[in-house]
């Protein structure tokens, strides 16, 4: 059995009578469900409960997990002093005030063909100091400058203590950016994530804990220095630098899990499969899907909830979202059907 199934398994076992109670996945093991194991597809806050707080931070993690989320995705860059960063992107204008802090000024510099502030170039403390932005101009800018930019050691600390106060895991699925490029600046994030879950015991079999990358020589090094679950993420076969470097399902499956797959590779435009899902699953590959957004025109349908239902209906194993409580309603309705 891949080692992506035992998320399914954790979460049902341990989860709360609390989260249960809210439409959480402990209630949800009807089997209708068409997904690898028969389970109830999970719903994975995107980078928290982005669509209505500013993203990776704590107020939309800890949003999400009101909505019933299974499980939190945060994003991982790393600093200066090579800690990681819970950030989407490598550089900061977009998401964080640092444009505003004339103390930072002069680390205004290009890389990548883009002139900002990199969060390369900044100490953990200093990103710290940092106030998050919402980074879509059509969603709320109500909460922006409000909370710190998180580094990894204070997302987990974090996570800790929720599963203190609700009595269960919650499982989290971090995806490690850009690795080639943090290597090349002397900061690879393969030893430094290594060590920051070994200190915290989270480098072990039986943690909720799935890695997932864009890389896939990065999940080639990192498979023998973890047991834990990895996912190739893929959006497209010919968009560079998203294509999982051409390799098929097949090559996929020697060292991964699973695959994140965008919601474009699964459905044709009137709903039908694609064949994408199905031949993952003959592999044993799960299938965690991006990304739903109740803001965004849905790939499918006339609705987002047409969306969620063709997904769910696909047999997907996961659902990346901004809006956790929407796919969490859509999942409870589908399950009492």
């Amino acid at each position: 059995m891949r080692r992506l199934a035992l998320l399914s398994t954790l979460i049902i076992t341990a989860c709360s009578a609390d989260q249960a109670g809210s439409g959480g996945y402990e209630a949800m093991t009807d089997p209708v469900w068409t997904t690898r194991t028969g389970q109830a597809p999970l719903v994975i806050a995107h980078r928290g409960a982005s669509g209505e707080r500013p993203e990776h931070t704590q107020a939309a993690y800890a949003l999400a997990l009101e909505q019933g989320a299974d499980v939190l995705e945060p994003d991982l860059q790393v600093s200066r002093d090579g800690v990681l960063i819970v950030r989407h992107d490598p550089y900061l204008s977009t998401s964080t005030d640092v444009a505003d802090r004339p103390e930072f000024a002069d680390r205004r510099t290009e890389r990548l063909g883009r002139e900002d502030w990199w969060v390369a170039d900044f100490t953990a403390e200093e990103l710290s100091g940092l106030r998050a932005r919402e980074v879509f101009a059509n969603r709320s800018q109500g909460f922006n400058d409000q909370f710190p930019v998180m580094t990894f050691p204070a997302f987990l600390d974090f996570i800790a203590d929720q599963e203190a106060a609700c009595g269960c895991r919650i499982p989290i699925e971090p995806e490690v950016k850009l690795p080639a490029f943090y290597a090349a600046e002397g900061l690879d994030p393969l030893p430094i994530l290594i060590s920051t879950l070994d200190a915290r015991g989270l480098n072990t079999p039986d943690s909720a804990l799935v890695i997932q990358s864009f890389d896939p020589d990065f999940l080639q090094r990192l498979r023998p220095e973890t047991p834990l679950p990895l996912a190739m993420l893929i959006s497209s076969p010919d968009e560079d630098g998203y294509n999982a470097g051409g390799l098929s399902l097949e090559q996929i499956a020697a060292f991964a899990d699973g695959v994140g797959a965008n919601k474009a590779l699964l459905l044709n435009g009137d709903g039908t499969s694609t064949g994408y899902l199905e031949a993952a699953h003959g592999l044993d590959l799960d299938i965690h899907v991006w990304t739903v957004r109740d803001d965004r025109e849905p790939l499918v349908g006339e609705t987002v909830e047409d969306e969620l239902r063709a997904l769910f209906g696909l047999g997907v194993d996961a659902v990346f979202t901004d809006h956790p409580q929407t796919a969490v309603r859509v999942r409870a309705e589908m399950g009492a059907g």
